[in-house]
């Protein structure tokens, strides 16, 4: 049995990856920004938990370290310590230019998306060495690979960097007890990505032939990913959904994916 922190997960990619824990017998800290959302996803979640298998809430600032020392500190309290822990906070603007991108909604991003992975790898990272062991993973996302995609140039900046602190951080803690590895879900359907989608319609009418081959629901991903994750042995893992074999196969019977339509789209 595993005892998980997964930041950020109150919702989309993040609520699923700790409900396939519960469901595998894990116990798991559920974070968020708010106590409300927080304990609205604990009573969501508490039909899947066990008394071996508990989920616990607790509302955190990833953006600031002192917070998220004190997700740790009440983690280990309710869990009996952290053995797994998944840096999955994050937000995404990717409707927008560069040049046109809000100032806000820069400093979110950035903040969120880089400075809480960092607090939070911080944070993991130490308790775990100090407990004599642990996992790591860090939620990746689009442009993480170099590529360039319109609207997405602050979002996939954040998330490149991120490619890289993760890198280091591999190398950092190589010949220890704690491993580190990245998680690349593809291109999920989420509430944010919902919220993208409304912003910009004719968007997403240009791409939809697109978007239906190489989406996919987040309820179909999950169990994958935390199978990968539950399994992995080694430092430096990386668990990725949409690899080039998976995107061939899409490619290959388009006609037959309607990812959208679920979503009125």
């Amino acid at each position: 049995m595993r005892r998980a922190v997964v930041t950020g997960s109150t919702k989309g990619i993040g609520f699923a990856l700790a409900r396939e824990l519960l469901r595998r017998g894990n116990s798991v800290m559920v974070t968020g920004r708010t106590a409300e959302a927080v304990d609205d996803a604990v009573e969501r979640l508490r039909p899947e938990a066990t008394d071996k298998a508990e989920v616990h809430g607790h509302a955190v600032d990833v953006t600031d370290p002192a917070a998220v020392e004190g997700l740790w500190d009440a983690a280990t309290s309710a869990l009996g310590g952290v053995d797994l822990w998944i840096n999955n906070a994050g937000v995404a603007h990717t409707t927008r230019p560069i040049v046109d991108t809000a100032p806000g909604d820069v400093r979110a991003m950035v903040t969120t998306n880089m400075l809480g992975t960092v607090y939070g790898a911080q944070v993991a990272v130490r308790g775990m060495l100090a407990a004599g062991g642990g996992q790591l993973f860090n939620v990746l996302g689009g442009g993480s690979d170099g590529s360039i995609r319109p609207g997405m140039g602050v979002y996939s900046a954040t998330k490149r960097g991120l490619d890289s602190f993760t890198s280091a951080l591999v190398k950092e803690v190589s010949g220890t007890a704690v491993r580190v590895g990245r998680i690349s879900p593809g291109i999920l359907i989420t509430e944010g990505w919902l919220r993208e989608a409304a912003v910009a319609p004719d968007q997403v009418t240009s791409q939809r032939k697109i978007l239906n081959i190489l989406c996919d629901h987040v309820d179909d991903v999950a169990p994958y990913l935390v199978d990968k994750v539950l399994a992995s042995g080694k430092n430096g893992d990386a668990i990725a959904w949409l690899t080039t074999g998976r995107m061939a196969r899409k490619f290959l019977s388009p006609g037959k994916r309607d990812v959208l339509g679920r979503y009125e789209l």
